[in-house]
């Protein structure tokens, strides 16, 4: 490791809780890992879950720096990226918030219905400007049409820590008519497909709500639920009877609730149509990790986001009839509030996030493989939040126009090929060990090696801890056939020391406002930048260090 790697992994680690008092382990004592890959033999294929991306706030996507970082996304695979919001017919000016924003689609005058899609309009459009595809999550309730009791306010104040359990907003209820919602969802989905064409609307995902077995989302029960879904299903299909329709996009994997969906959707009466079952083109859940604070430093739970997703592939797969369906996990995130900061989520800045998500997307595509489930999508609920102090520690892809690490693991996804080839590491934690007990042993030092249809051969490396402390590099023996054995080719890194504006920040001494030369260096440092390597008689030799990760193509 570096001197400047030290030194970031250092200050990462006192800016999050100071010292526990034990003497850490060497940093410096290298741990020695043998990695094999056989560029020739390809295992199976490989599919880009990691292109779906997802914010509360769909307002931010029209701001400059959203638009940004939209552009950003879409280039990651073009005119294959999607974008999921929340509060897209949720009633207000269009100002955006923490965990809110609004369009006013739908308002009535004298008694009547008043549509207007000026706003939502835009945000549609500023996802096509940057070639992003809608994965349209038709929520909240209106006020005009929201079915809450008199004097239930519309929207409650949202902050970090304020306690507001028994209370509820009026966005979170059912339609008091369940004729007029559905007319507004029949026009919404009418007005999208005059707009943007049919072809278009066909590409997207449509799903009722966001997380209706939790309180906080969804102000009645499982079976008001079951009869909006049908409702907004039905509607859809009769503006476009090809639209891709699915859920239910619950917490977590969803007990009883997700159990009583699935036999709705196959064998319970269809509140719009009277007929049995529901159209289901696509099945969704939501997994979580869990990091907590433990000797003042961050504890990440891999394990609990990787448990909640199997148990969610093993209730589909229990199912005859959807059994086989396109699974995408709506929101698959170390933890469970964006925008949420605090000592728990300061590792959102650095390395560790990023280094998380490629141990994680990693074993999401072993799971899926296990189980036989088609996973289409793993969507990272981040993005960027507008106006906030620097490096604040919200869960975001960018922070005041600057990436952060875990952005340039995204692009070092989207470097993959589409099969997967045979790989090896001697240093990868067991898929069994990695659900029963996370990472709290030996760090996981992995692979994923690949090759796409221009025949590049890729090798994606991570050494990962759930436990933010230091710890050795590891020293990699990368031996790689199927390729010729001195073959050429470049290495990206994602480190303390490398794509790493936070490292860069703390190295200036933490600036509130950055000067125009320091943001400047600040976008340098966050930058993914290739060196160049060779292999010599099929063999390479580097140094990951922990929390890093690298790209190695040839």
């Amino acid at each position: 490791m570096t001197r400047r790697a030290m030194m970031a992994t250092a200050a990462m680690a006192l800016l999050i809780a100071g010292s526990s008092g034990a003497a850490p382990p060497d940093p410096t004592a290298a741990r020695i890992v043998h990695v094999t890959v056989d560029a020739a033999r390809v295992t199976t294929p490989l599919p880009p879950i990691w292109r779906f991306f997802g914010a509360d706030e769909p307002n931010y996507a029209t701001l400059s720096e959203g638009r940004r970082l939209l552009v950003e996304l879409g280039r990651l695979r073009p005119d294959n990226v999607y974008f999921r919001a929340h509060n897209l017919l949720t009633t207000g000016d269009g100002t955006p918030d923490f965990k809110w924003g609004s369009t006013n689609a739908y308002t009535e005058r004298d008694g009547q219905p008043v549509y207007d899609w000026t706003i939502v309009d835009r945000i549609i459009d500023t996802y096509r400007a940057a070639g992003i595809h809608p994965y349209l999550e038709i929520g909240f309730m209106p006020e005009a049409l929201s079915a809450a009791p008199n004097g239930t306010p519309y929207r409650l104040p949202w902050a970090p820590g304020v306690d507001d359990k028994g209370k509820t907003a009026g966005w979170t209820y059912p339609p008091r008519d369940q004729r007029r919602w559905a007319d507004l969802v029949y026009r919404w989905t009418q007005h999208n497909v005059e707009r943007y064409g049919r072809a278009e609307v066909e590409r997207w995902y449509f799903q009722t709500w966001n997380e209706p077995n939790l309180s906080f989302y969804w102000s009645a029960g499982p079976e008001e639920f079951y009869r909006l879904h049908d409702v907004t299903v039905d509607a859809i299909r009769r503006a476009l009877p090809t639209a891709r329709v699915g859920g239910p996009d619950l917490a977590g994997s969803g007990g009883s609730f997700m159990d009583g969906f699935l036999k709705h959707v196959v064998t319970g009466t269809n509140y719009a149509t009277g007929r049995t079952g529901t159209p289901t083109d696509f099945l969704s859940f939501h997994a979580k990790g869990q990091p907590v604070l433990v000797d003042g430093h961050v504890r990440m739970g891999i394990a609990n986001q990787l448990r909640t997703a199997d148990e969610a592939f093993g209730k589909f797969a229990a199912v005859p009839a959807l059994a086989g369906k396109p699974v995408v996990i709506g929101e698959n995130d170390p933890e469970g509030c964006a925008a949420c900061p605090g000592p728990a989520n300061a590792y959102r800045n650095g390395p560790l996030y990023a280094s998380y998500t490629a141990a994680s997307y990693a074993r999401l595509w072993e799971l899926a493989q296990r189980r036989g489930t088609r996973l289409e999508g793993a969507l990272s609920w981040s993005y960027t939040f507008v106006g906030q102090p620097w490096f604040a520690g919200y869960r975001q892809l960018a922070t005041n126009g600057v990436d952060l690490a875990v952005m340039n693991v995204f692009r070092l996804f989207a470097r993959l090929g589409s099969d997967s080839v045979a790989a090896s590491s001697d240093g990868q934690i067991p898929l069994d060990a990695v659900l029963r007990d996370g990472v709290r042993g030996p760090a996981d030092v992995g692979v994923i090696a690949t090759r796409g249809a221009d025949q590049r051969a890729q090798v994606l490396l991570w050494n990962y801890h759930d436990d933010d402390v230091p710890g050795p590099d590891a020293r990699i023996d990368l031996r790689v056939s199927g390729v010729a054995p001195a073959a050429a080719g470049r290495m990206w890194r994602v480190d303390p020391a490398h794509a790493n504006a936070f490292g860069a920040w703390q190295a200036m001494g933490s600036p509130a406002k950055p000067t125009v030369a320091q943001i400047a260096a600040l976008k340098r440092a966050s930058m993914l930048v290739p060196q160049d390597v060779r292999l010599k008689d099929g063999r390479l030799n580097l140094s990951l260090p922990r929390q890093g990760v690298a790209l190695v193509e040839f």
